[in-house]
């Protein structure tokens, strides 16, 4: 019979099992000495105990449980103590990656937690080792305080345990929506916290009050209706005279007895918002990539599939029943890519198809690109005729129109895209571009319609101007008199005429748009989601089909469409937030309300999806889209304030030709001469151009060098495959050698004096 080899693991696995037997055994002899030690003293109990054996004490002395005296030994012991304690700390850590079996690990895990608490409480005894008792005790103290501090860091993540619980239920890819919707949050929480601590309640508390100056109170032709609902729900009344919008603030260089620069702070909080937002968007798409690492799909294809394909977060049967057919449908789609890539189809009948679901598609977006258009000018006709005179619809029907397209055509796309035959992957790729072409050419049919509305505005902001200016001329050029000691006449500044603040007007629609959108997503979640699964749920047993199988059934979380509307919603925040301060606010609140309504949703009315998608690959793509939407949003609010004068008689600029000009102001008034022409030869286009291009050098250096290490990543990857290859092959060879060697030992005997004798050679 041949012996088989055995690893070094095994070997000690042995040598471990053999020294406890043999510490058993000796257990067995120190139990049957004491038996014998207590029967002889019992036996001589006349014998006092300093007259005991030697023996016997160490007798005693060895049955102490194997105690350690420090003090009885050497220097060079102990440090050989220290060091065996050290290892055996070290074995416990790495005892997880042995090759060994899971039996063997557990006895010495065991084996060597005894040993690390019997000696290492056994060397802090004793003088002059009580400095390392005390390292050994802050040591164990200060990883449990790590551990409870990890605990406490966990438990106050907000919505962790709801999303953990949605993870269980629905696998991880409906839970990154809800990931996603958090971090946002944070992002928001930031940004309301700049616009609220640094614009809003400097204003509030240290401003001029209500009423003080006209662009401070309500007309007096619309106070009667100033509180009405509709009037609020509008962004009308006291709501567009507060500070809620552009209009309000005065342009007073220094306000309260705190002189805080209140035009400077409004400019420099609507720049750092944006620039946060581009900061934080970055770091995370830098940081996702970093933990995705580099690894090549297509390198190991069924390996990887069979390996890491399923979600160990799933908790829930249906969910797990799910992800098993979803992950059996990816390998039979492996298998079969190939076989469909070599069949020989109808490929211009393919082709027509696709020009014809692309001509339908962009179709619907110019029809509703021209629709928004359309009702954005119609919009402006109800403004100059009065919206008193109109219905509801006819008021809010531009908000209305924008939020019914943004539910209605992704459907529309999802019906057109069976007519492609694409993969079931490409396809969900061609959709989630279509709505994001849908959704961004919409916002810029929105923002086009709004400049048209800007330059009506400036236009009759003119006449206005001119008018005021003729009014006030005869206003008291008629109630003054040259010898007159009356004192002079008080105008109440409702009663002066005021002109159109275009800033508030793009603050308000902004408002309306982001109200409308809030309020179409909560209602068609109660109607889409609640009501379908109420009606499936009672009315399944008395109906004449399967309500659950077919038609209408239960609603799937369309993670897709959830992410891309959380995403231009931000976009729009972006975009109006210089013009309504109050956005980040309203939208912090439509997120915390949206994460509990969701999360009910999504537990109580939706059902797993059929396939199962990790969330790992999706991370960096919603990123890169928040990121377009980043720089698409702010090209409007940049154009606005570099080129467009703001108006004469509301806002913190009022008075100035154009925003920026500001911070020349604040130059050449709280700083040295020198620093404010050091800002101008650094604000020079001669300074700047050379930067931007210098900029634009390195990063195409940097990316020429990324690429030339992803190519060379790619050539070492290819090399140790070969060397693999070749490794395997050595393998081979080595088993053939060592099945020859196993078959000659078979056919050699040993005799009793040693000589070798061989058989049939």
């Amino acid at each position: 019979q041949i012996t088989p080899f055995c690893s070094q693991g095994d070997e000690d696995f042995r040598e471990n099992r053999e020294k406890e037997n043999r510490g058993k055994r000796r257990n067995g002899e120190r139990d049957k000495k004491k038996r014998e030690n207590g029967r002889r003293k019992r036996s001589s109990k006349s014998v006092s105990e300093p007259e005991t054996s030697e023996e016997d004490d160490n007798e005693e002395d060895g049955n102490n449980d194997g105690e350690v005296r420090p003090e009885l030994l050497s220097p060079e012991e102990l440090e050989r103590l220290k060091e065996a304690v050290d290892e055996k700390k070290k074995l416990i850590q790495s005892l997880r990656g042995k090759p060994w079996p899971m039996k063997q690990k557990l006895v010495t895990l065991r084996e060597s937690q005894q040993f690390v608490e019997k000696y290492e409480g056994a060397l802090g005894k004793g003088k002059g080792r009580k400095l390392y008792a005390y390292k050994v005790m802050m040591t164990k103290k200060w990883m449990k305080f790590q551990r409870d501090f990890e605990n406490f860091k966990t438990a106050c993540i907000p919505w962790e345990m709801k999303i953990k619980e949605i993870e269980s239920h629905f696998g991880s890819s409906v839970a990154s929506y809800f990931i996603f919707l958090r971090w946002m949050y944070g992002i928001n929480m930031i940004l309301f916290g700049l616009t609220f601590g640094l614009v809003m309640v400097p204003e509030a508390l240290m401003g001029r009050p209500y009423g003080s100056i006209p662009r401070k109170t309500v007309p007096r032709a619309e106070e009667a209706s100033a509180m009405d609902f509709a009037v609020l729900w509008d962004s009308g009344g006291y709501a567009q005279y507060s500070v809620l919008f552009y209009g309000y603030y005065n342009n007073q260089r220094a306000i309260g007895w705190f002189k805080f620069r209140m035009p400077l702070s409004y400019f420099l909080v609507g720049v750092g918002t944006v620039a946060y937002s581009y900061m934080v968007v970055i770091r995370t798409m830098a940081r996702n990539a970093n933990e995705s690492g580099i690894g090549d799909d297509n390198s190991f294809n069924f390996s990887w599939k069979t390996f890491t394909s399923w979600d160990y977060l799933i908790g829930n049967p249906e969910t797990a029943d799910n992800k098993f057919a979803s992950i059996t449908t990816s390998f039979k789609e492996a298998i079969l890519e190939e076989q469909e890539s070599r069949k020989d189809d109808n490929i211009h009948l393919t082709r027509f198809l696709r020009v014809l679901a692309n001509f339908l598609v962009l179709c619907c977006l110019a029809g509703s690109g021209y629709l928004i258009y359309f009702v954005v000018r119609r919009s402006q006709k109800f403004a100059l005729e009065g919206l008193e005179n109109h219905t509801w619809w006819e008021r809010n029907e531009v908000n209305m129109v924008m939020s019914l397209l943004g539910m209605f055509c992704p459907m529309l796309f999802d019906v057109i895209s069976t007519l492609e035959n694409y993969h079931p992957r490409v396809a969900l790729q061609w959709q989630l571009g279509r709505i994001f072409a849908l959704f961004l050419g919409n916002l810029y049919t929105f923002i086009i319609a709004l400049m048209d509305a800007i330059n009506l505005k400036r236009k009759e902001e003119k006449v206005v101007k001119y008018n005021i200016t003729m009014w006030e001329a005869s206003f008291y050029n008629g109630t003054g008199s040259e010898n007159s000691t009356a004192p002079p006449i008080t105008i109440h500044p409702a009663d002066v005429p005021r002109g159109p603040c275009w800033e508030t007007m793009v603050g308000q629609e902004f408002v309306r748009l982001i109200i409308s959108d809030t309020m179409t997503t909560y209602i068609t979640l109660l109607i889409g989601d609640f009501l379908r699964a109420v009606l499936v749920r009672f009315l399944n047993h008395c109906w004449c089909w399967d309500l659950e199988a077919g038609f209408p059934s239960y609603s799937e979380f369309d993670v897709s469409g959830n992410v891309l509307g959380l995403i231009f919603n931000q976009g729009m925040i972006w975009m109006g937030a210089f013009y309504a301060p109050c956005l980040p606010a309203l939208n912090l609140l439509r997120l915390h309300v949206s994460m509990y309504l969701q999360c009910w949703a999504v537990m109580c009315c939706n059902v797993p999806q059929e396939r199962v998608f990790k969330a790992s690959g999706s991370n960096n793509f919603y990123m890169a889209m928040l990121l377009v939407i980043l720089f698409l949003s702010t090209l409007p609010a940049i154009y606005t304030i570099v080129t467009i004068p703001p108006s004469f008689d509301c806002g913190p600029f009022s008075g100035k030709n154009r925003m920026f000009d500001v911070i020349q102001e604040t130059l050449e008034s709280d700083f040295p001469a020198w620093f404010s022409k050091v800002f101008s030869y650094a604000s020079n286009p001669g300074l700047v151009l050379p930067f931007i291009l210098l900029m634009v050098l390195a990063i195409y250096y940097l990316q020429s060098t990324s690429k030339s290490y992803k190519e060379a990543n790619i050539e070492l990857k290819k090399k140790l495959q070969m060397v693999t290859h070749n490794s395997e092959n050595f393998v081979i060879f080595l088993l053939c050698s060592f099945d020859l060697i196993l078959i000659a030992q078979k056919r050699i005997l040993f005799t009793q004096d040693g000589i070798c004798l061989i058989l049939q050679y």
